[in-house]
């Protein structure tokens, strides 16, 4: 063999190693399963972005778990908010994709998994408030937001005594919305409120709310209970304002007021409104990098806390896989959650949650915004309680 045949030889030789599977950098894959069509399409996109912005920034950062390095992946399906579609997409996750974690933004397809996931040794990244989610005591559950119960009390004191006693539901219809609607009209009435009229409408599949929102309307209520995924909720309120409404509106935590103002009409249609406080109006330093971090990547768009949570969420897994010591053990992945979050640094951390407690349930301090002059204000819980 001459020098040159002997030179190709060992650059081919060379070039066969360096693809075989033990030089491979190795995968690892988080499921998601939410709505990607259908009217709550906008809110699963939200989800999922700060799935990815998550993952390329562990992946630009290197994800080295056990001294093995790893490209961390997200794998997107559409269950259009039907938890019959998330228990199908979950079994292919798990058995197409090997996930470990399975994301879900809905509590009715969380449920759906949480009758199965131990058994087949996944985490369920359960974002939904609901508290329910946590009460299961799922050993392989994380819920990503604190429990919608916190915001019950101040949301009553602030529009009950802003704008009166009586109030008409007029919120979504799916699972998440329910258990806020149960735990919410003992505890309006609890307070000496009246509810005159109960009309939850079908947000993810109506885009024309006229007909229930003058049944809510015709019990005369000085404030409107509302929410589901934003863009619908902002008919809701454009089309309340439509028919005459000059009362207040309590807004569950799925709906993200930027995002319902850009349908409704501006903020002035939110005057006298309480709800979660959106991303972007956050005062702390680590959410305002993390918004210049969002608006560098997606020009034009602002980061709701679909967004934010998500992304956090992912990042935390990530870690915790490294204190784990494996990318497959869902146990010790899950066993890893609390000391992640309070570990992980505050930019990868915007909305400030600082544990888990022993269900499962993230633990954090809710931020919470009212609508004044057609402006949004940040307020404590702690000034209206």
């Amino acid at each position: 063999m001459n020098r040159f045949n002997r030179l190709a030889a060992a650059v081919a030789t060379t070039l066969a190693i360096a693809a075989t599977p033990a030089f491979a950098q190795e995968v690892v894959k988080i499921g998601f399963s939410g709505p990607l069509s259908g009217g709550a399409a906008l809110y699963g996109k939200n989800v999922l972005d700060g799935m990815k912005m998550a993952a390329d920034e562990v992946n630009a950062a290197g994800f080295e778990v056990a001294g093995k390095k790893y490209k961390l992946e997200i794998v997107a399906l559409d269950d259009k908010y039907n938890p019959s579609e998330t228990a199908i997409n979950a079994q292919r996750l798990v058995q197409e994709s090997k996930t470990p974690a399975i994301l879900v933004p809905h509590s009715g397809g969380i449920y759906a998994l949480q009758t199965n996931n131990v058994a087949q040794k996944y985490l369920i990244l359960a974002y939904s408030s609901t508290p329910q989610i946590a009460a299961a005591n799922n050993k392989l559950t994380l819920r990503i937001p604190p429990e919608f119960t916190s915001y019950i009390q101040p949301f009553i004191k602030h529009a009950m005594g802003k704008f009166g006693k009586n109030v008409a539901i007029a919120d979504a219809d799916h699972d998440y919305a329910k258990a806020w609607n149960a735990a919410f009209k003992p505890a309006w009435e609890a307070a000496g409120g009246k509810i005159v009229a109960d009309n939850p409408m079908s947000y993810n599949k109506a885009t024309d709310f006229y007909s229930g929102v003058s049944r809510a309307l015709a019990g005369k209520p000085d404030v409107l209970f509302i929410g589901g995924a934003s863009e619908p909720t902002g008919l809701v309120v454009k089309q309340a304002r439509e028919l005459g409404f000059k009362g207040g509106f309590i807004i569950i935590d799925q709906a993200k007021m930027d995002e319902v103002q850009k349908v409704s009409g501006g903020y002035g249609s939110l005057e006298g409104s309480i709800g979660v406080l959106p991303v972007v109006d956050d005062s702390s330093a680590d959410t305002k990098a993390y918004v210049e971090r969002f608006h560098k990547l997606y020009p034009g768009r602002d980061p709701s806390s679909e967004v934010s949570l998500n992304y956090t969420a992912v990042h935390v897994t990530a870690l915790a896989m490294k204190l784990a010591g494996s990318v497959t053990d869902a146990a010790a992945i899950r066993a890893q959650l609390d000391k992640a979050f309070k570990t992980i640094p505050g930019k990868l951390n915007p909305g400030a949650v600082d544990g888990v407690d022993e269900r499962g349930g993230s633990t954090a301090d809710p931020r919470v915004a009212v609508v004044e002059n057609g402006k949004i204000r940040e307020v404590k819980l702690s000034a209206i309680k």
